[in-house]
């Protein structure tokens, strides 16, 4: 592979950006960072170098434009700036791209109002994935900006499972329908899920569950996916660290007409103030598990249970959905770190056959690997995700087809 071979993958947050730049040659993380705290008086820059020391400053950024102009500079110092022939793209994560985006796209002004467009149904992340790109432009005109969107893999899921059951006229002005996210982790683990069996994605049925502060399930038949958790917004589905995941939408007539709170105030409840932190005051899966095992604590026994019971439910969901399962992948930092919520999420599954190998499950490694047991006929892995190597590859296809 000649040429222009890197990627600088960007996500930008409200008051952060994280950033990878990444050789498609062998997928080598050249430089990692994170600004954080942006236009606050006390921001933090983190950078580490590939084969480097980590660099730490402290200083205001002013805005996203300050703290891009930094990473630059970090990335300059290395050797490895902006202004680099080999840079061949610059990949966004965009949380929300509709019906419309369903494959990674070169970023234009159309596609940035389009982007925009959809702010009311992303109002929390849209709007700073589109000042990122927007600086990034900024920095670097003659460079391909690609977006790669999260809600992207799940745009083929079937009409009768996005569609909600109420008035379609009404669904289709507000553009409410289920679009689902962490599509870009889903992608990634389904198909290493296929690399770690050896099977060719195509003849494989898969159930990802990807379990972090936020967390959902896909349904991947043959490489697609035809169902997901999550639904308009990140809120629906299973119980994550802060969000509740499903609940019966008269809850919030309840909780307004009875309780006497505001939208807003309901908003903030169910997304931030929900899940594990809402059921044990904690929303770090590791501290509820330490309170369950070394205090036997109610609280954190309920919301382990509670987490537990939700994601068995949508196991079994999407095992009908699917009619036959290959593989179920779990992933992210729950996923990928907590051994007890695996054994317990598919603990008395032996007559789906899945069975979990208690020895392998209690291994501890960074690397794809299969947990079930041998006779199991559901290959049960934990398969870590890499959503930044996902985007770079996305990009970097679309602006060079020919690598």
């Amino acid at each position: 592979m000649t040429g222009a071979t890197r990627v600088l993958v960007l996500n930008a947050g409200s008051s952060s950006v994280k950033y990878q730049l990444i050789d498609m040659v062998d997928g080598t993380r050249l430089a990692a960072g994170l600004v954080e705290r942006i236009g606050e008086h006390a921001g933090r820059l983190v950078h580490t170098p590939h084969g480097g020391d980590r660099r730490e400053a402290v200083r205001p950024f002013a805005d996203h434009a300050a703290a891009l102009k930094a990473v630059a500079e970090e990335l300059a110092a290395d050797g490895r700036g902006l202004d680099s022939p080999e840079l061949a793209a610059i990949g966004h994560r965009v949380v929300h791209g509709g019906k419309r985006f369903t494959a990674p796209t070169v970023v234009t002004d159309e596609v940035l109002t389009e982007i925009r467009r959809l702010v009311p149904v992303a109002p929390l992340h849209n709007p700073a994935n589109i000042t990122g790109i927007e600086v990034a432009r900024g920095l670097r005109p003659d460079l391909p900006q690609v977006a790669v969107f999260d809600t992207a893999f799940h745009t083929t899921i079937p009409e009768h499972a996005a569609r909600y059951a109420i008035d379609t006229a009404v669904a289709d002005r507000h553009r409410v329908r289920r679009y689902g996210f962490h599509g870009t982790s889903h992608q990634y683990v389904s198909r290493a899920t296929a690399r770690l069996l050896g099977r060719d994605p195509a003849e494989l049925n898969v159930i990802v569950l990807h379990l972090g502060n936020g967390a959902s399930a896909s349904a991947v038949a043959g490489g697609v996916c035809v169902e997901t958790s999550m639904g308009l917004t990140p809120l629906e589905g299973l119980v994550m660290g802060t969000r509740s995941g499903d609940v019966d939408a008269g809850v919030v007539f309840h909780l307004h007409r009875v309780g006497g709170l505001s939208v807003d105030e309901i908003d903030d409840l169910l997304n931030r103030r929900s899940g594990l932190l809402g059921l044990a005051g904690e929303n770090d899966m590791r501290e509820i598990l330490r309170r369950v095992e070394e205090q036997d604590d109610p609280a954190a026994r309920l919301a382990l249970d509670a987490y537990v019971h939700r994601l068995r439910k949508y196991l079994g969901a999407y095992y009908a959905v699917l009619g036959r399962v290959d593989a179920i992948a779990f992933t992210a930092g729950v996923g990928e770190n907590a051994a007890p919520v695996r054994a317990a999420a598919t603990a008395g599954l032996t007559e789906l056959g899945i069975v979990v190998d208690p020895e392998l499950n209690s291994v501890r490694s960074t690397e794809a690997r299969v947990i079930s047991a041998e006779y199991s006929r559901v290959t049960v892995a934990v398969v870590p995700t890499d959503e930044e190597l996902e985007i770079a590859q996305q990009a970097f296809t679309l602006v060079h087809p020919s690598h």
